[in-house]
């Protein structure tokens, strides 16, 4: 299902979204959706953004928006400090717009060693992988995507010195605004990586493993995919938002009450 039509079905059943804390969506109905598809992982901190936004909204309110250099970017990117230390490897960052155009660049680098990285997924060690595609965990937009290529692959007359600094084919560059609100971001996500743990997800195993195969936070889903849209549809009736994607993967959603699932259980999807 595309991501369009599962957010027109959202509104069909529940109007707009409000408001949105945590992992839960509040609707003009009054209805509180949990979410398991967290903006494709752009949420996976919650959705108020934390400090992220506030250094966002401090960077505008100076009114630091313009083509000018300021003092921060006369410095090496702080965004690549960021991704250097959450990947313990020294990185060159860059920004692209879509999914598609950072993995190509990255492939175009490291044919063989070019993923996704997702915090908390068990099977994945970071730290050995040249380019890594970083999903930034600021609840704003679905059109930037971080490639964290490994410092030395980089040669030295095009290693960005800011984010607005050389650019690899199709990438682009940075507003220092939401560079700040991205850097930020990273650092937050750093804090929490050891704040969350398999204890954290296992308790919802119960219900979710019959329709999902989890592996830490991240659920891929054990629906075929001749039925997955029926299985969003059903799941949306529930209360419950996963990704609509069928090669997506939903995630556990943190600290929330297990009895956000009794729904589901008392409803069982037949497959």
């Amino acid at each position: 299902m595309k991501k369009t039509d599962f957010f027109n079905e959202l509104y069909k059943l529940y109007g707009t979204v409000t408001r949105a804390r945590g992992c839960f969506l509040y609707t003009k109905k009054g209805e509180r959706i949990t979410d398991l598809y967290q903006e494709n992982g752009r949420a996976i901190l919650g959705w108020e953004g934390g400090s992220a936004f506030t250094f966002f909204k401090n960077t505008l309110s100076r009114g630091q928006t313009g083509s000018f250099i300021t003092e921060v970017q006369n410095h090496p990117s702080r965004l690549a400090r960021a991704a250097s230390e959450l990947t313990e490897t020294e990185r060159c960052i860059f920004a692209f717009p879509d999914k598609m155009s950072a993995l190509k660049a990255g492939l175009a680098i490291s044919s063989q060693n070019t993923s996704f990285y997702k915090p908390w997924a068990p099977d994945q060690d970071i730290t050995k992988v040249d380019c890594a595609i970083i999903i930034p965990p600021l609840p704003w937009t679905d059109t930037i995507y971080l490639l964290a290529v490994k410092t030395d692959l980089i040669p030295q007359e095009i290693r960005p010195q800011s984010a607005s600094g050389p650019l690899l084919p199709g990438s682009i560059p940075l507003p220092f605004a939401l560079e700040t609100a991205l850097t930020r971001a990273i650092y937050n996500l750093k804090a929490e990586l050891n704040q969350r743990e398999e204890k954290d997800w296992f308790i919802y195993d119960p219900i979710l493993t019959k329709y999902w195969e989890r592996k830490g936070p991240y659920l891929f889903p054990k629906v075929p995919a001749e039925k997955y849209d029926a299985f969003v549809l059903h799941c949306l009736s529930l209360g419950l938002a996963i990704n609509p994607e069928y090669s997506g993967t939903s995630i556990v959603p943190y600290k929330a009450d297990p009895g956000v699932f009794t729904k589901l259980k008392k409803n069982p999807f037949d497959y």
